[in-house]
């Protein structure tokens, strides 16, 4: 495999042009050129003003386990309170390293094969980054995405190329895939426990990619974050199947297992040679973080297995409930595999544009939401027209309350 380390990015001509022609085009900058609001900083302001509940954000209203949390005030009163080292504290990198083991059966070198990263999303932005060389590669995704996608491809300078998931499992067709993916194709950016639609790729969709990265010659990133949160069968990395491991930049943070977001610790591992990669950029983008953050993850990766299999029921019963008041509200759910997020059709309700009717919302019924249309290009809107996404990662009073809202829209 031909690895390149991506850093032409910064020596590129009129990079601002650049960036503008392909942001504009995965619909980041408004048609004057201007960056686009969001319509997550929309729903967050009507959240305010209307003080409903906000199921439109993926974040927790609970504080994780005791342990990490006492873990990072001791790490504070021992003085870790300054820059740590570059890769990350070396406890950290050990016990990812352990961590990939003990699930998943993984053998990962803590020195040179893992990177602590400010979140998941710095590591995906930093191997983007690293990796994409010219603006004739392409990244793979599958759609809906995860907003931030689109714009670190924009911002690499790369092409999006999209695989649509279509209901009522939100999985690919292959053929389709196997019609996206080229000779071109860089990066197949790989989302399981899939945010927003709460999809577990199907092992068939798995082997696929890996056949196509290795026919191809391109990179497999994927996006783990849900790992520990998925609802049926245990998460299986793409990268613990035949071929993958020397292709594949396996990304997690700790912020979804415990419940701790505004920490941001994250980290990548993979081969030798493309952490390296990564670790190039990173060093440019946050250069290190979390200093007292990072021996508190690393407590919370060596918990018993009782702590990961009771954080994934607690949140399968928050879905339960949550998808029960949708149904009676009239909605139509489709259960998610894994994931904070429950998606459902409001057509029936009059949401046939998901987006007007999520602006109507915390007006109506006091509830936020936030339509999938805002995790697909605009040109797609269309096949996700009346489809919702709702948080589960809230307290149960707060679901509770937020089901009583969503009744009265029937």
């Amino acid at each position: 495999m031909d690895v390149r380390y991506g850093l032409s990015l910064f020596c590129m001509d009129n990079i601002p042009g650049a960036w503008r022609r392909t942001a504009a085009g995965a619909g980041l900058l408004s048609p004057a050129g201007e960056v686009a609001p969001t319509i997550f900083a929309e729903m967050s302001a009507a959240a305010v003003r209307f003080d409903a509940i906000n199921l439109g954000q993926g974040f927790p209203d609970e504080d994780g386990p005791a342990a990490v949390l006492e873990a990072a005030r001791e790490a504070i009163a021992q003085g870790a309170n300054q820059y740590p080292p570059g890769r990350g504290i070396p406890d950290l990198r050990t016990a990812v390293s352990e961590h990939q083991q003990r699930f998943y059966g993984l053998v990962v070198d803590p020195d040179t094969e893992v990177l602590v990263t400010a979140g998941a999303t710095e590591a995906l932005t930093a191997a983007l980054l690293a990796l994409i060389d010219s603006p004739d590669d392409e990244v793979v995704v599958f759609e809906p995405y995860y907003d931030s996608y689109a714009a670190v491809v924009a911002l690499a300078g790369a092409r999006l190329r999209t695989v649509p998931l279509r209901r009522p499992d939100f999985q690919p067709d292959l053929d389709r895939l196997a019609s996206v993916v080229n000779d071109r194709t860089r990066i197949i950016l790989v989302n399981d426990p899939h945010n927003p639609t709460g999809a577990v790729f199907a092992s068939e969709v798995q082997t696929e990619i890996v056949r196509l990265a290795q026919k191809h010659d391109a990179i497999i990133v994927t996006d783990e974050v849900y790992e520990h949160l998925s609802f049926h069968a245990p998460h299986v990395p793409i990268a613990t199947l035949p071929g993958a491991v020397e292709r594949t930049l396996t990304i997690s943070s700790g912020g979804k297992t415990f419940s701790a977001t505004g920490w941001k610790i994250g980290w990548v591992h993979g081969p030798a040679e493309l952490i390296t990669a990564v670790l190039t950029v990173k060093q440019y983008l946050t250069y290190v973080n979390g200093s007292a953050f990072q021996p508190a993850i690393a407590v919370g990766l060596r918990l018993p297995d009782s702590y990961f299999a009771d954080a994934a029921a607690v949140l399968l019963h928050k879905h339960e409930v949550l998808g029960d008041a949708l149904r009676t509200a009239g909605f139509e759910v489709h259960s998610p595999q894994g994931g904070y997020f429950t998606v459902a059709d409001a057509t029936a309700l009059g949401g046939a544009d998901a987006a007007e009717f999520c602006r109507a919302l915390p007006g109506r019924v006091g509830v936020v939401a936030i339509p999938i249309s805002a995790f697909v290009a605009p040109e797609h809107h269309a096949g996700y027209a009346g489809l919702v996404r709702f948080a589960a990662c809230k307290r149960i009073e707060v679901l509770e309350e937020a089901a009583s809202r969503l009744a009265t829209l029937r």
